[in-house]
């Protein structure tokens, strides 16, 4: 990441899609944080990630599953012992699943899945960390992931405002219900943490060819990643609870 490096960087849902794409663009960044930090359920199963790990020293691959609280203690763990007195600077809130559900076929329990583990998981897995975002901040000073930095991969489907321009969204009702839930624990914890010093925001990353974005949408990953990768380098503190595209652009909550 460019501008004042970002020396440790962890990323939830690594297996795949933009998770795997951002823990490869990080890696190969120049300058590179010394650590990358990929985290997913079945790191045994993440053929690409585990071929990625081996052709980037800087890559850590750890297992991680957001919805699981022992999973979470232990990798914070894990994280401590790795990054020690420095701390973490970047925690990607990466992970998470969809589900096609109309009015006509959502039901409770889907919708109870999808919000544990697009929104709740979000703000355990940032509240597990915090320690270690607050001891990254504590050694820098202005805002960005050079400091600290929580980026919530939210997405347009969630914007309240832009409801009747994407009707094609209105077949998932508790993917943006529960990503509409996420960009206001964006809102608050960028109020709550601005006196530590940590910024928080929440990311559209664009509609990108992926097992959950399909193959309808725009984007090629490896188009997308590197706009994603500067917005994120040039974050600093008027971006701190903002709603932003993967080129830098404000989108309406």
């Amino acid at each position: 990441m460019a501008q004042q490096r970002c020396r440790s960087v962890l990323i939830t849902g690594c297996s795949r899609g933009i998770g795997l794409g951002l823990a490869r663009g990080l890696a190969a960044a120049n300058p590179a944080p010394d650590w990358v930090i990929a985290t997913c359920r079945y790191p045994e199963k993440a053929q690409e990630l585990q071929q990625l790990s081996k052709q980037y020293s800087n890559i850590k691959l750890l297992q991680l599953d957001v919805v699981c609280e022992n999973s979470i203690k232990k990798v914070v763990k894990e994280v401590e012992e790795i990054l020690g007195d420095k701390g973490l600077n970047c925690l990607i809130n990466n992970a998470g699943i969809n589900v096609v559900a109309s009015l006509e076929e959502v039901t409770a329990e889907t919708m109870l899945t999808i919000y544990e583990t697009n929104t709740v998981a979000q703000l355990m897995v940032t509240k597990a960390f915090l320690p270690l975002l607050r001891k990254a901040a504590q050694l820098s000073t202005g805002m960005g992931c050079h400091r600290a930095a929580i980026i919530n991969m939210s997405s347009v489907a969630a914007s309240m405002q832009l409801v009747q321009a994407n009707e094609m969204f209105l077949k998932v009702y508790p993917y943006r219900i529960a990503k509409t839930a996420l960009n206001m624990i964006t809102r608050c914890l960028a109020a709550d943490l601005k006196v530590d010093g940590i910024l928080c925001i929440s990311l559209h990353p664009g509609w990108i060819q992926t097992d959950m974005g399909g193959d309808m949408a725009p984007l090629q990953i490896q188009e997308a990643i590197p706009g994603i990768l500067s917005v994120l380098a040039n974050l600093s503190e008027k971006d701190n609870g903002s709603f932003l595209d993967g080129q830098g652009g404000t989108l309406p909550w």
